[in-house]
């Protein structure tokens, strides 16, 4: 689902999921050009691999994840109930009241990160009767806690909007010199904002982007994603592939995460 017009800049899409009886397993939390947010309106979250290898395995009644270069592996017992979030880094800002490179790649609980107490914010979606409801309840929170901490400087947003537009497929020497700043001084404003690399998010923007296409009801071949995403060829594609999202493409279309972190679709019938 997309927010309403006014959170657009902030949440890039709300995702519904309920799912009962299906067989325990793992799903993974891929990198993209997004923050995670997820309430966890049944079970909690259990993560059993964090995008940082450090920080030990942990449940999770809602959660905050950075942005990150390694994919999560989340365990689950065949039931899921809940909301994700895609967050903005203008998101994080805004919601969170902090840049996004405070939480590069780590997953911490969000209790205490919304000015609306998470827990609260779970018993109200929980109370709700429909995801039309629920989704209602969260445009009311996220608008009201919505304007923490203004926007980073004009260059850092330009060299984000940039990368993201060109799906990745930018040199950062020609980034630097479009936003006026040296290469060195870019890197170390952008990391610090971002908690990546400006060569880290080119990396993800375009895993990202393949991922995109990989979901299409009319994918096309491997060798056309790659070449439409900028990867050398097929085989590059693969090694981005196994390095960031931990399997290789055909691996992850096998299956072998739950639908609604494939797919971003809400539960048939949600808003």
């Amino acid at each position: 689902m997309v927010p309403p017009a006014h959170l657009a800049p902030l949440v890039a899409r709300y995702s519904g999921y309920r799912y009962e009886g299906l067989p325990p397993g793992t799903h993974r939390g891929l990198p993209s050009p997004y923050l995670t947010i997820v309430l966890s309106l049944g079970k909690r979250t259990r993560t059993a691999v964090m995008p940082d290898r450090r920080q030990a395995p942990a449940e999770f009644a809602a959660l905050a994840g950075g942005l990150h270069t390694r994919a999560a592996l989340i365990e689950h017992d065949g039931d899921q109930y809940g909301v994700q979030l895609a967050l903005t880094p203008a998101g994080a800002r805004s919601l969170l009241g902090m840049p996004a490179g405070e939480l590069a790649s780590a997953v911490v609980p969000l209790d205490g990160l919304l000015p609306t107490r998470a827990g609260e914010l779970i018993e109200r979606m929980g109370e709700a009767p429909t995801w039309a409801a629920r989704f209602a309840v969260l445009d009311e929170v996220l608008a009201h806690d919505a304007g923490r901490l203004p926007a980073p400087p004009d260059e850092l947003c330009h060299a984000w909007r940039l990368l993201t537009e060109r799906g990745g497929r930018v040199r950062i020497a020609d980034l630097a010199g479009e936003v006026g700043w040296s290469r060195r001084h870019l890197a170390e404003r952008f990391t610090a904002e971002y908690g990546l690399t400006p060569k880290e998010a080119a990396r993800v923007v375009r895993f990202e982007r393949s991922k995109r296409l990989l979901q299409r009801r009319d994918r096309p071949p491997l060798a056309d994603v790659a070449a439409a995403c900028g990867f050398y060829d097929q085989a590059h594609l693969a090694r981005e592939w196994n390095d960031l999202g931990g399997c290789p493409p055909s691996a992850w279309l096998a299956g072998e995460d739950l639908p609604f972190i494939q797919d971003g679709e809400a539960e048939p019938g949600a808003r």
